[in-house]
């Protein structure tokens, strides 16, 4: 089986949920820009405690500290938005907000990948990424 996956954002959260349902404090995956920036803006917003990446035999990996040890999440829902089948738009507007302001929506915009908060403060629409709360 290959290691390459269709929508590898998904992927990636998939492996953060899995991770996060048996109690795992460590998720290590291939790395891209785009997993490294939504990681990172997701560690700005204290959902991960640290993100790291590494030189592998080929490529790179992309290593992400969930949580410390013996304590709780702070990720409770990490939930695809845009699919490669079906990719979800939106203007600055009308970006949606998570649990009344208490997650966070992550787009990617043409100034690079951000909350939903700070792309409607710059005024900027784009592709919703995912929701965490």
């Amino acid at each position: 089986m290959s290691n390459v996956s269709t929508d590898p954002i998904a992927d990636m959260l998939s492996r953060i949920r899995n991770a996060l349902a048996v109690n795992k404090t460590q998720v290590v995956l291939p790395h891209s820009k785009v997993k490294e920036s939504v990681a990172r803006i997701l560690q700005a917003n204290r959902y991960l405690d640290k993100v790291s990446v590494s030189d592998a035999e080929v490529g790179k990996t992309l290593t992400l500290e969930l949580k410390a040890e013996n304590t709780n999440s702070p990720i409770t829902e990490i939930v695809r938005l845009s699919k490669p089948g079906r990719r979800l738009y939106t203007s600055a507007d009308k970006i949606p907000m998570v649990k009344q302001g208490r997650g966070i929506v992550i787009v990617s915009t043409s100034k690079g990948v951000m909350t939903g908060r700070d792309a409607h403060k710059q005024r900027l629409g784009g592709e919703l990424i995912c929701k965490v709360y």
